[in-house]
């Protein structure tokens, strides 16, 4: 079977990195898009390591995204989110990547698929077709290009950057129509292994579900390495998102709930305290608002996900809600302690007098991305 050649841009994302398509180079027939992806990352790969291709071995490294012109009168591009299975055969499109949102608009300039001033402040608007959302980028550019350099420092990233405002509107529902999928701000959850476990099951940018730390054993501070290798609290996740998926009708069983991966999102989280990073620097409860770890696709983040900050920034406005509980912010920015450091971000909520009547108006986090490599990769095909 001869190789193949795809026009592809490698670029970073926030904290992730991802290889870009142009939507008219691919199969118009979608079903012709998952071999492709997956020999592009390489995987599936049971070393785990994806050395066969453009993944990097963990989630925030094994993604792709399509952009294309926009199906919609209220956007300038179309942009679809692949999750790609480091071991398994799998392709996930059911969530976004807000981390690799912010290398949309970039991109999408860069390729002349959008317009943007040569110089000043681009203006982006992007339709998510994961999530059916709308995604505002703002950010500047130099001869018709993100601007090279700028003073934007990002927790996990090394350097400054160009920053690059996303704007997430009307966020609630972004998978299942509804800001709370179970019509409660918080459930009971029955886990085997666990027991009852309670659980706020939110959807806002993308869905995710929230346990306090202290409910699978943990204090909320470790680092991924000590996550992934605790077989035991990793199965409880598991087992706690599978719950969450099923009764926030994401999944109609635990089985099915197993083949969707990428959503939702879990999450543990606990109270501001000292927690260390992966650089070393040790944080302080005075540094943040509230601390999480996540995970997806089974394994620990190193930095929260952009739409996981989006959606944990929700609830926390959200009262009654565990994060909103173990969180200390008030009016303004919410800083969120992760293994990489903090992550500011903001969001509105309106209450209202049932769960039906809460309303997010929007998410918003800074971030910066970087073109990385431009050419063609080879796949095998007929």
């Amino acid at each position: 079977m001869p190789n193949r050649r795809l026009r592809a841009v490698f670029m970073r994302g926030g904290t992730s990195r991802a290889v870009m398509f142009r939507q008219e180079d691919l199969p118009a027939d979608r079903v012709g898009w998952d071999p492709i992806f997956l020999q592009v990352i390489g995987s599936p790969d049971p070393n785990g390591r994806q050395l066969d291709g453009m993944g990097g071995g963990i989630s925030s490294l094994s993604k792709v995204c399509v952009i294309g012109p926009s199906s919609r009168p209220d956007a300038d591009v179309d942009y679809t989110f692949a999750q790609v299975s480091v071991r398994e055969p799998l392709v996930d499109y059911s969530g976004n990547c807000g981390n690799m949102s912010s290398a949309v608009g970039p991109f999408a300039i860069e390729e002349g698929i959008a317009t943007a001033p040569r110089d000043g402040e681009a203006v982006v608007r992007i339709h998510n077709t994961n999530t059916s959302k709308i995604i505002v980028a703002r950010f500047p550019v130099e001869a018709g290009e993100l601007a090279a350099t700028g003073d934007l420092e990002i927790d996990g990233i090394a350097g400054k950057a160009a920053p690059i405002r996303l704007e997430f509107l009307e966020p609630g529902g972004a998978k299942t129509g509804k800001l709370l999928p179970t019509g409660r701000v918080c459930d009971k959850l029955e886990v085997p292994g666990l027991g009852t476990v309670d659980a706020s099951c939110i959807d806002a940018a993308n869905p995710c579900v929230f346990v306090a730390a202290e409910q699978v054993g943990k204090t909320g501070t470790e680092l991924p390495d000590a996550l992934e290798g605790d077989a035991r609290f990793l199965q409880a996740m598991e087992g706690i998102r599978r719950a969450a998926s099923v009764r926030m009708s994401i999944a109609p069983d635990i089985d099915a709930a197993g083949r969707v991966t990428g959503v939702p999102k879990v999450a543990m989280v606990c109270r501001p305290q000292v927690a260390p990073t992966l650089s070393g620097r040790q944080l302080t409860a005075a540094d943040a608002d509230i601390v999480v770890r996540m995970i997806s696709v089974g394994q620990p983040h190193r930095a929260v996900p952009i739409t996981g900050a989006i959606c944990l920034a929700v609830t926390t406005r959200v009262g009654g809600s565990m994060p909103q509980l173990l969180s200390t912010a008030s009016a303004g920015p919410i800083r969120i302690a992760h293994p990489s450091g903090v992550t500011l971000v903001d969001a509105s909520v309106t209450a209202g007098n049932t769960p039906e009547a809460i309303h997010a108006k929007y998410g918003a986090v800074y971030r910066s991305a970087r073109r990385l490599f431009e050419g063609k990769v080879l796949y095998r095909g007929p």
